[in-house]
């Protein structure tokens, strides 16, 4: 079943106007990778924390575990953003999974009901609404993510997928979508950076703690267990005693 659903476009001076002094975002039509743009500024030095490249379309988009991610033109929100931390970089691994809790919350307040599958995938129902992925890039991480706004049924990449609009989900207008989940990642990066801890708000939107899992590692190893938590790397911690910071989790019934 098809359905359809409003696709404004993208609007600079309209996320600027709701959005904090933090953020830079800069606009594409069209870009190979947001992740890749955002790195290339690094590279050349021409990058400061807090810089925000969005894009209504991406001709190689790249997910977790190097998958590619396509999404029609102006259905899908795609965007990275640089942060430059103050704190450990034992640490670092955790920010990925900051990014799930202020995404998740922010989509929360309009009624999207979404859980997260560790490490960073965003469900509504189980099925996939979104993910994030991270490098490290010089002094900082370079954080994308990408969400399936308005989608149709038609659209979806694979099966097991679902978008906003899709789920019910009123607000479909990217730019305010965008604005409203920076200025909540910007508050937890905050408290985050100066040492707070958000363990607590990751278990409570975790679809993969107490859930018996496969766990399937670089390389081909296997793993069958039950999650029972993460700590504040960011790493799975299971009942046998393994923590695994690498892997692509399979929930199982």
């Amino acid at each position: 079943m098809g359905i359809d659903m409003p696709r404004a476009p993208l609007d600079q001076s309209q996320m600027a106007a709701t959005l904090s002094h933090y953020w830079r975002v800069s606009v594409v039509d069209l870009t190979t990778s947001t992740q890749a743009d955002l790195a290339e500024k690094i590279n050349t030095g021409d990058a400061h924390s807090g810089d925000v490249i969005v894009a209504n379309f991406q001709s190689a988009g790249r997910g977790r575990l190097d998958r590619t991610f396509t999404a029609p033109a102006s259905t899908a929100l795609l965007f990275s953003l640089y942060l430059t931390p103050q704190r450990s970089r034992t640490q670092w691994g955790f920010l990925p999974l900051l990014a799930g809790i202020s995404v998740a919350e922010t989509l929360n307040t309009v009624n999207a009901g979404i859980t997260i599958k560790w490490p960073n995938d965003l469900l509504i129902n189980e099925k996939k609404v979104g993910g994030i992925i991270s490098t490290i890039h010089g002094d900082g991480v370079v954080i994308g993510i990408g969400i399936n706004v308005s989608m149709s049924d038609q659209e979806l990449p694979v099966e097991n997928a679902t978008s906003l609009g899709l789920a019910g989900v009123s607000l479909l207008d990217r730019n305010l979508l965008l604005s409203k989940i920076l200025n909540s990642l910007e508050t937890d990066f905050v408290r985050w950076d100066l040492g707070g801890s958000f363990v607590d708000r990751y278990l409570d939107l975790s679809a993969t703690i107490t859930r018996h899992v496969r766990i399937e590692l670089p390389g081909g190893r296997e793993i069958l267990a039950k999650a029972i938590s993460i700590d504040e790397q960011g790493q799975l911690n299971l009942d046998d005693g393994q923590i695994v910071s690498v892997g692509d989790v399979i929930h199982l019934r």
